[in-house]
């Protein structure tokens, strides 16, 4: 079969070509980029069917993340091997098929090896998909072409929850993972005509041991770090998954000093600023993706909203972000990018503070406002971040490093929720002992069965059965009063990474 050239298809279908493909590109790619955050709207369902605890459910925001992290490094080799319309066909098809795995699944298992296949289709896509954008626009619009690009980026994980959510009021959480096969469909067709087919003359090497040390350094130390809480800081199985961490990751970037053909180049990291935008870049995938996962787990486990509540919580910031995205790229062209990145951070930061002050009263409107500021200040980072980050690189590292800002990024929004998930789990059970210690045998603790025992009377049941429902109605309490603190104290968290980051927010300015 010929190849066909970006070019040759330019001349085929004239001016409007650039918009074939953008559309193309970006309805693949939003059903893939929203599956990240739309399974969390399902997560109190899905853990109450398998009977998973948090340490195992936070699994399936992380298998994702982290597959899509390490998958989007060999984006750039496939698609030299395979070209654009190949391999964007093929992480369709491959994200479809773990659609349906996922939601067919059985067990636990099954499901989190669908959010892998699902991460890593993800990956592969997301480059693929700007490069494809940035090479039909003329380079006095490709401005536009990356905000557009940017947009879909960004809303698709924000509104993904409020799908999601009803889908799973009226349906059943299986459905969340049936919503981006139409889509996937749609742009299937459309790829097939209006992709480029043409690949090097050579295909280039791959760095598989590279990789296999990358994916083997993530994958164990969030094992060991998910697994920790439950089994124990000490045990065998998490020291030696930490362990054998540390062993790839080190291995990892002695195999890229040496290689020619690396898959992250080192060298953009000699540059100190692009250190500090580096920083903020995994920072921003925590709060992104951490807060994501946080707020909807929140509003369903302590206050009882349904999953479509919980979505639509989310609605106004996403609909926020879409209105201050193309400001921001706006401003980023008159302000020095550190100015923005800074106000950005702020402004997050001030949103998660904000934040630690929730309870199981707090009004719907209150919280869905706390998180619009969030996301402004999300919109303010992102486009000055890139530039900001490549322009401090000489000449010839800038497309390394746009790769590597990338993956840093999406390494901040896998390795951060993670962190966010112990952190929450490790809080709340710290507080569910204190506050056990502090009832035993105390006064208000008695008041308080005493009074729950005489309405349980006055409802008509007596004797051995009303104590018992009176102790775990008790309990129930402290439960939730335990579990609201560690969501206060995780929010917290959060605010004070982001207002630790203002210092290398601040260092990227231009010397």
């Amino acid at each position: 079969m010929a190849q066909v050239t970006t070019e040759e298809l330019v001349t085929r279908y004239g001016p409007a070509y650039k918009w074939y493909v953008s559309l193309t590109v970006l309805i693949g790619l939003i059903a893939m980029i929203a599956s990240a955050t739309i399974v969390n709207v399902a997560m109190p369902d899905i853990m109450g069917e398998f009977g998973m605890g948090q340490d195992q459910a936070q699994w399936l925001s992380t298998a994702f993340l982290a597959s899509m992290t390490a998958a989007m490094l060999a984006a750039t080799w496939a698609v030299k091997s395979f070209g654009n319309r190949n391999v964007f066909c093929a992480m369709l098809v491959a994200f479809a098929l773990g659609s349906v795995l996922g939601g067919f699944s059985p067990n636990d298992a099954t499901l989190i090896v669908a959010r892998i296949i699902q991460g890593a289709a993800a990956g592969v896509a997301q480059p693929l998909a700007m490069v494809a954008m940035f090479q039909v626009f003329p380079p006095d619009r490709r401005g536009s072409a990356m905000g557009l690009y940017g947009m879909g980026v960004i809303l698709a994980p924000a509104l993904g929850p409020t799908a999601g959510g009803m889908l799973i009021d009226n349906y059943s959480w299986h459905y969340v993972f049936f919503l981006g096969l139409p889509f996937c469909a749609v742009s299937f067709l459309l790829s097939s005509i209006f992709l480029a087919t043409a690949t090097e003359h050579q295909r280039p090497a791959f760095d598989w041991l590279g990789f296999i040390l990358l994916v083997a350094g993530i994958a164990a130390f969030l094992a060991g770090m998910s697994n920790g809480q439950r089994l124990g800081w000490d045990s065998t199985f998490v020291r030696g998954a930490l362990c054998l961490a540390a062993i790839a990751l080190g291995a990892f970037v002695v195999q890229e000093r040496r290689i020619a053909t690396p898959l992250l180049t080192l060298d953009v990291y000699r540059n100190p600023r692009f250190v500090a935008a580096s920083v903020v870049a995994f920072i921003l995938g925590l709060g992104l993706y951490g807060s994501t996962y946080l707020v909807p787990l929140f509003v369903q486990t302590i206050q009882g909203y349904t999953p479509t509540e919980s979505g639509l919580l989310l609605m106004p910031s996403g609909i926020a972000l879409g209105i201050i995205f193309p400001l921001a790229g706006r401003l980023s062209d008159r302000f020095p990018p550190h100015i923005l990145i800074f106000v950005g951070m702020f402004l997050f930061g001030i949103s998660s503070l904000l934040m630690s002050g929730v309870d199981v009263d707090i009004p719907f409107w209150t919280l869905a406002g706390y998180v619009v500021l969030g996301r402004i200040g999300l919109g303010f980072i992102l486009p000055s971040l890139n530039g900001g980050a490549l322009r401090v690189l000489d000449y010839r590292l800038v497309s390394d490093g746009a790769g590597a800002i990338n993956f840093i990024r999406q390494l901040g929004g896998a390795i951060g929720v993670d962190l966010l998930s112990v952190y929450l789990e490790r809080q709340t059970t710290f507080h569910a002992y204190e506050i056990n210690a502090m009832q035993t045998g105390s006064d208000s603790a008695a008041t308080t069965l005493h009074l729950i025992t005489n309405e349980l009377h006055r409802a008509g049941i007596t004797g051995a059965a009303a104590v018992n429902e009176a102790h775990r109605y008790l309990s129930n309490m402290i439960a939730a009063q335990a579990s609201t603190l560690g969501f206060r104290e995780s929010f917290l968290l959060v605010a004070v990474v982001f207002f630790a980051a203002l210092l290398p927010a601040w260092y990227m300015r231009a010397k």
